[in-house]
């Protein structure tokens, strides 16, 4: 280096300013001939340490840094001397760089240690988010939230002590919970208890401990008591997409001063796939041939086979007669096969660009196509009674005013195609506003006052697919996959998820929680609303102004939310909060219809599970709720039915699934029928103001 440099005016005010905070005083000399004793500290010790650095540009880091630089480096013999007030984690990573201890300086003094000990050691501050006690089916259950103010400490224990209004005590922890690297709080499960809580205190690891405080009865809403003959229970089985297009039929047949059929204006591809088949053995050698029309558009059964001309010098070419594809392979002048697998797979897709798409399967990449077949064309569908041509998905709706006067209310299920007992749920409050129009005076006061819309089952292709081929399939039956990725084997992973579909804070917005992966459970699409499944939500909710408030029924878990449901990572940045008014409305509204739901079989949805989606599920970039709320101004919600249920024996939750047996299917279209009523009902109260 330079021994003549001159260090920028900044830099000396800087580090001489730092100087001055700073009287060192010099360690005693060593006597002559005895070695140096090593600098070291102890965990937490700060000192003065003169460094020897290995160039001018460790200094420049240091600075860069914020490192606490004492004052203006010496420049001596060819050395670069720099004092620095380090800890012991400093001062191991200075010399890890390079740089070499060689005066200590001034150590920190007593006094100073123990106020900086005093200080690590002090405690965090607590405070209860959430603490609600309720009862289920005779079981009293507490559920608690607490965030500490040492946010930043992974290592933080806390634990919560209940006192019972008998006086029984107990205690219970709370477990650390992060999302998108940002801390929330510490919760727990809900804990059962011997009766009502009257008091609960939080207690940390570093010594916080929170103000005692009175649990809260969740949710302390009871709806109004359905009179004697009041009709409900119109469920008794698992429905199709067909027997629910029947059981749409029959109410608009049965009830044609209520109802009208809405036919949505986008037809879905329908139960249908183009027809695949290997041409070879994917073990060893193989071409994917597909048709470019759907199976059930007479490529179903189309034969494809591979030969050796049996002569030499004879080129690649193919011919197309009575459903039989015949690919001739080409020979070398010893009449040997030459043909590899990529020749044959772009002749065909070249030869018959509208009838064939072909490509190699993976592995096979490169090696000489076999002769094989013929190989029969298939779409893979397993139902056979089901209807192949595009679908018409509809909507009920029902009011004795249908002019778009009164509040509207949209109810809809089965975006997913594997919640079975979701259009149960929609279906079963269409049945319950009908039946008890003309003997319930409440229920008339209902139908008259608000204007239902109900799309029992938004994803008809993906739901006939989940009953016939793969019960968990999430998404719809449009395959965007290109290449490799249509590989039959991948055929459970196509489609599009719906609910990651729609255009408010969605992945192409850079929002978490969509996929671009074609194969992912949550992928996106090709483009916001490209699917139209989504188109339809959104055309029904654009083409009634009126429409103010809606319910979008998934499920399982028991969950009630709301918006914003989607963040931006890093900083976990969500869309725009609700207002505090609208915040109290949703929460409110929330306790009414939560209290409704208890009134079937006792079920309670956790207070931890109620609030917005990004808050207690996950990120769900581009779902519909968000679109419904934040670009057409309904107050949008989102049900998960089908809650964790107690097992007294065992003293744990279980959890239900997406297909439950029948039993517990009935009764989450029971309970949550329920819940709708309350919606509607809320609704009516608030309606009066269509802005």
């Amino acid at each position: 280096m330079s021994s003549g440099r001159r260090w920028s005016a900044t830099v000396t005010t800087a580090v001489l300013t730092a100087a001055l905070l700073t009287v060192p005083f010099a360690t005693p000399a060593t006597a002559q001939g005895e070695a140096a004793a090593p600098i070291a500290l102890t965990a937490g010790e700060r000192a003065l340490i003169r460094f020897q650095l290995p160039n001018e540009a460790a200094f420049d880091r240091l600075l860069a840094r914020g490192a606490d630089v004492a004052a203006r480096p010496r420049l001596t013999q060819g050395a670069v001397l720099a004092d620095v007030v380090v800890d012991d984690r400093e001062l191991a990573a200075l010399t890890a760089e390079g740089a070499k201890p060689v005066q200590l300086i001034q150590q920190e003094s007593t006094a100073a240690r123990s106020r900086a000990a005093a200080r690590t050691m002090a405690a965090d501050t607590l405070q209860f988010l959430q603490a609600y006690w309720w009862t289920s089916n005779g079981r009293t259950f507490l559920q608690t939230q607490v965030a500490t103010t040492a946010t930043d400490d992974p290592d933080v224990e806390i634990t919560v002590t209940w006192t019972t209004a008998d006086g029984a005590t107990g205690t219970y922890p709370l477990v650390r919970f992060e999302d998108a690297d940002e801390y929330q709080y510490h919760y727990a499960l809900p804990q059962p208890l011997p009766g009502k809580p009257v008091s609960v205190r939080a207690t940390s690891s570093l010594g916080g401990q929170s103000r005692a405080i009175a649990p809260s009865a969740w949710p302390g809403s009871t709806p109004p008591q359905t009179p004697s003959g009041y009709q409900k229970d119109f469920i008794d089985a698992y429905m199709t997409p067909t027997d629910i297009a029947a059981r749409i039929k029959r109410l608009a047949r049965q009830y044609p001063k209520l109802v009208d059929v809405i036919n949505l204006p986008n037809k879905t591809q329908g139960y249908r796939r183009t027809a695949v088949a290997y041409v070879g053995d994917p073990a060893t050698a193989a071409i994917v041939v597909e048709s470019v029309k759907f199976g059930d558009q007479g490529m179903n059964g189309v034969q494809v086979r591979t030969v050796n001309p049996a002569a030499a010098n004879r080129p690649l070419s193919a011919t197309y007669r009575d459903r039989v594809l015949t690919v001739r392979l080409a020979t070398d002048a010893a009449g040997a096969v030459i043909s590899t697998t990529d020749q044959v797979a772009a002749f065909i897709a070249a030869r018959y660009p509208q009838r064939f798409r072909a490509f190699v399967e993976q592995g096979s990449a490169g090696l000489i196509m076999p002769v094989a077949g013929p190989a029969r064309l298939d779409d893979g569908l397993a139902g056979a009674e089901v209807p192949k041509k595009p679908w018409t998905v509809q909507a009920l709706r029902i009011g004795s005013v249908r002019d778009g006067s009164k509040p509207g209310v949209l109810a809809y299920s089965q975006e997913h195609a594997r919640e079975w007992a979701t259009p149960l749920v929609t279906l079963e409050f269409a049945e319950r506003l009908l039946a008890n129009y003309a003997t319930d005076p409440a229920t008339k006061s209902l139908v008259d006052g608000t204007d239902v819309f109900i799309i029992p089952m938004v994803n008809p292709d993906g739901a006939n697919y989940s009953f016939n081929d793969f019960n968990f399939q999430r998404k719809n039956l449009v395959n965007h996959c290109t290449g490799a990725a249509r590989d039959p084997v991948n055929r459970n992973s196509w489609g599009v998820d719906v609910n990651r579909n729609y255009a408010v804070g969605s992945y192409f917005d850079g929002y978490v929680g969509g996929s671009p992966n074609c194969l992912s459970g949550t992928y996106a699409g090709t483009a916001e609303l490209s699917e139209n499944e989504s188109r339809n939500v959104i055309a029904l909710a654009s083409a009634h102004s009126n429409i103010k408030f809606s319910m979008n029924v998934h499920s399982y878990g028991g969950y009630f939310m709301w918006s914003p449901g989607a963040y931006k990572v890093p900083g976990r940045i969500t869309l725009p909060r609700p207002s505090i008014d609208e915040s109290k409305f949703f929460l409110d509204s929330a306790r009414r219809i939560v209290g409704a739901i208890s009134t079937e079989r006792g079920t309670v949805t956790w207070p931890a599970y109620t609030g917005p989606v990004a808050d207690v599920l996950y990120s769900a970039a581009g779902n519909s709720a968000d679109h419904l709320y934040y670009d057409l101004g309904i107050t949008a919600w989102n049900f998960e039915v089908g809650n964790d249920r107690w097992n007294e024996a065992t003293q744990q939750w279980e959890g239900v699934g997406f297909q439950p047996p029948f039993d517990e299917a009935h009764a989450e279209s029971q309970e949550y029928a329920s819940g709708l009523m309350e919606l509607a009902r809320i609704a009516k109260e608030g309606g009066t103001d269509l802005r």
